[in-house]
């Protein structure tokens, strides 16, 4: 395998997803992105996400930029439709800063690369983010920083391989998704292109995480009375223990006037 040759053409896959999932305001966000759609279409990884790769370009030569502007808000940003989470951590942990958000930033931290926090205003673990940072160690790695290898291969299998396939799933099966359902495909193809460039397996499928929302409890309107007055009488008494004259200004005689 000529690697330089092959992190030329991964440089190329994952700057044009940089471009497609990295929020920002700039008019010129999705600049170079035909571009990059022609050089992949003509040496795709495989039949079906050639397909895809022409199915983007078509949205965006029919449909302009402005309308898979509006699909990426539509599907990440719209809170009456359902958005799409997409952080490490909230697949890993539920929650959106968690464990997966402290390796990116420890992984961030042995490099040279620094966030840009006006261009960047997702978490280090979210796809964007993953994408464009990967991008920027291959372009680190062609100018003949070698010592980067090994924590690109860290920040795949430790991040974005234990979590990018159920991402991919709900990026694909999303309502608003038209252009990104097709860049879903894509993405799936190259990320079983990384996992062989690599040597790194598909993870076991993990139980799903569900944030259960808190049951609401009915009670009577004299039993919300009665703990009404359990709180304050519990209030009252933790205010007067912290609060004692002794405790607080001790044996000074010299004390003055409140």
């Amino acid at each position: 395998m000529n690697k330089e040759s092959v992190n030329v053409a991964r440089s190329v896959y994952y700057g044009l997803m940089s471009k497609m999932f990295v929020f920002t305001t700039n008019k010129d966000r999705f600049d170079g992105v035909v571009e990059a759609l022609d050089v992949l279409i003509a040496n795709p990884l495989d039949e079906n996400s050639c397909e895809a790769l022409k199915e983007v370009k078509f949205f965006i030569e029919t449909r302009g930029t402005e309308a898979l502007s509006n699909e990426f808000d539509n599907i990440f940003n719209n809170p009456i439709t359902q958005t799409l989470r997409d952080t490490a951590s909230f697949y890993d942990e539920g929650v959106e800063s968690g464990k997966k958000r402290v390796v990116v930033k420890n992984f961030l931290g042995k490099t040279k690369i620094r966030r840009n926090e006006k261009v960047f205003t997702d978490n280090e673990d979210s796809v964007g983010f993953l994408v464009t940072f990967m991008h920027e160690l291959i372009e680190l790695i062609l100018s003949g920083h070698k010592e980067y290898e090994n924590l690109q291969h860290c920040l795949f299998k430790e991040v974005i391989n234990e979590f990018f396939d159920e991402f991919i799933i709900n990026l694909y099966e999303h309502e608003k998704a038209d252009a990104y359902k097709s860049l879903a495909v894509v993405l799936n193809a190259f990320l079983e292109f990384e996992r062989l460039y690599f040597d790194v397996r598909k993870p076991e499928p993990k139980e799903k995480i569900v944030v259960k929302p808190k049951e609401t409890e009915f009670i009577s309107d004299v039993e919300a009375k009665r703990r009404e007055e359990n709180r304050r009488k519990r209030e009252a008494d933790t205010l007067y223990a912290s609060c004692s004259i002794d405790d607080t200004f001790g044996d000074d005689d010299e004390g003055g006037d409140l």
